[in-house]
Formats: structure tokens, C-alpha cells, sequence
């Protein structure tokens, strides 16, 4: 029998849900039928999938198996670097600033040198973060930008923050900015572009459409046009909805390619970065954001970048 105890981080988390973060070899599959079986229960007593964690609860598990914990698969962030431009701190959340090239999660390509590796290790050395007292929660980003985009990222450090700052995004009571340098000049000094996107995971590319085919998904990008010289215009981007490389593709459709893009662009000058940065971030808070209500009416800016300068 293997015996867990859920903590602070671990409240209100479906079992099904909090059993996958803390065991890597069962699928969820099987987590289902052991809980219908009665081989997985809750203090003691029968439960359901379904069932929302309370803090102290004792998962006990009876199978005959052997169990692969997830603890020692977290320990790779320690080999991460401790390179980290934090932008705004407090207990519950932190805004860093992510440098162009650095990927946010791990991928096939780099498992250990990634944004949210590198914020593990620093709340890790400061002791804000011990994953080995932790069963299934670990800190996490609550948005995310392309590798060669750098800009403002958002991180909870707890659970109650993370489910907040998701909610806020998903209802648009978050909003990001960004800043990007594109080749020619649109009709308008603003609009709403509004068209869809449909993703090829095979190519790691989008497309984008006028009218929905299938697999598609809405997209909505405004812009302004701040200034415009020599056939190349700075534009203001604030994202209504956020889809996989939205902005450069976007406005690569309307003739508007960013300067720098290796994948949308039409200018592909060898060694150029892409002139894309996420320069700000507004929190306004529409309903009860519970324990992140502070943050409501605070903006938050990038402090140094090389590519703000230049553009």
C-alpha cells in the first residue's frame, strides 16, 4: 500500500488529477478503475474520481504494482541556470522577463535549461519552493511566449494563485501588450483583425483563414500603428485571444510581416532577431480575484530591453 497526504498546494484538486501528478506510471485509465474498485480511497473510505482533495486527506492506495514518483523526475530543474530577470515579486506570483531564444517548457529539443526550470531553481535556492514536501504541485506559468519572443511572463508560486490568474486570463482580465516592427503599413492606424487559425503540429506552423474550416479557432489581434518611417511601422499589439504564434502570423496575413520572423516572415535576414516583445502587462480585475485582489489597477513594464531601444 502506498499512503499520501494531501497539502496546502493539493486542496481542491480532482483525485483523478492530483494521482497523475504524484505517479508517473499510471495512466489515468487505470487510476479510475482502481478508485472504482475500491483500491484507492480517501480516508479510508470509498470515493470517486471526481472527488475535490481537502487538505490532510489521506489517499491510500492498494496495488500490487510498483509506484514511480514524480519527486525525483522534478530534481532536473536544479541543473537549470540561475539566470533570472525578475521584473515583480510578491508571496503568491512572479513576473520575470524572458530573453529571446530561451523556450518556456521543456521540449524534445532542451529538457532542462527553460524558463520555468530557471524559476523553480531561484524559488528553490531562496526556499520558497521544496518540491520534495510537494505531492503534485509545482510552480507554473500562467502565460507563455514563442522561443524567439522575449517579454513578461507570469508565474504562481501556490495553487490558489495559479487557478486565479488562469481564470483572470481566460476572462480577459489580464491583458498583454506587445511592441513589434513590421515591414509596410496597414490601411488603418488601428483595427481588430479577427480571422482563424488552425494549427500543423507536424510542421509546428499555422495558418490562418477568413472564414472557419475545420480545426480552426477564432483569433482576434488589435493593433495601433505608433509610428511609421522608411516602409517599416511600430505597432502596438493587444491580445484578445491568445493562440500559437497569433501575432506574427496574424499579421503576416495582411501583408504585415514582422521584421526578424524565420517562419512567417518575408524578410529572413540571417542574424536579425525577431522584432517581437510582451513589453506590459495590466491587471483589471473585473470580479473578486481572492487572494491576488491586490494586484488590481497594476501594470507592470519590461525595465531593460535591448530590443525596446531599437525599435
Amino acid at each position: 500500500m502506498k499512503q499520501i497526504i494531501a497539502g496546502t498546494n493539493d486542496e481542491g484538486r480532482r483525485l483523478d488529477n492530483f494521482l497523475l501528478s504524484c505517479i508517473s506510471n499510471f495512466p489515468k485509465i487505470l487510476i479510475c478503475k482502481l478508485i472504482r474498485k475500491k483500491k484507492i480511497k480517501v480516508n479510508g473510505k470509498k470515493t470517486t474520481h471526481n472527488y475535490r482533495l481537502k487538505k490532510n486527506d489521506v489517499v491510500e492506495i492498494f496495488f500490487g504494482g510498483s509506484f514511480a514518483d514524480h519527486k525525483k523526475e522534478r530534481e532536473i530543474f536544479l541543473k537549470s541556470p540561475l539566470d533570472l530577470d525578475v521584473v515583480y515579486e510578491d508571496l503568491n506570483i512572479i513576473i520575470v522577463h524572458k530573453p529571446c531564444g530561451l523556450i518556456c517548457h521543456p521540449d524534445k529539443t532542451q529538457r532542462i535549461d527553460c524558463l520555468i526550470n530557471r524559476i523553480k531553481n531561484y524559488l528553490y535556492q531562496k526556499g520558497e519552493y521544496d518540491f520534495s514536501n510537494e505531492n503534485s504541485f509545482a510552480p507554473a506559468l500562467a502565460n507563455r511566449i514563442d522561443r524567439n519572443t522575449e517579454g513578461l511572463v507570469i508565474a504562481a508560486k501556490n495553487l490558489p494563485s495559479l487557478r486565479v490568474l488562469n481564470e483572470k486570463i481566460k476572462n480577459r482580465e489580464i491583458k498583454k501588450y506587445y511592441k513589434c516592427l513590421v515591414k509596410g503599413k496597414s490601411n488603418k492606424s488601428e483595427d481588430i483583425l479577427i480571422g482563424f487559425l488552425k494549427k500543423d503540429a507536424n510542421t509546428n506552423t499555422v495558418s490562418i483563414t477568413k472564414k472557419q474550416i475545420p480545426d480552426s479557432k477564432l483569433i482576434k489581434t488589435k493593433y495601433r500603428l505608433i509610428k511609421y518611417e522608411k516602409n517599416v511601422s511600430l505597432l502596438e499589439i493587444e491580445l484578445i485571444t491568445g493562440r500559437t504564434h497569433q501575432i506574427r502570423a496574424h499579421l503576416a496575413s495582411i501583408g504585415l510581416p514582422i521584421i526578424g520572423d524565420k517562419k512567417y516572415g518575408r524578410h529572413k535576414n540571417k542574424g536579425e532577431h525577431q522584432k517581437l516583445v510582451a513589453y506590459k502587462i495590466v491587471f483589471e480585475f473585473k470580479s473578486d480575484a481572492n487572494i491576488l485582489n491586490y494586484l488590481n489597477g497594476k501594470r507592470f513594464f519590461i525595465k531593460n530591453s535591448e530590443l525596446i531601444e531599437s525599435i
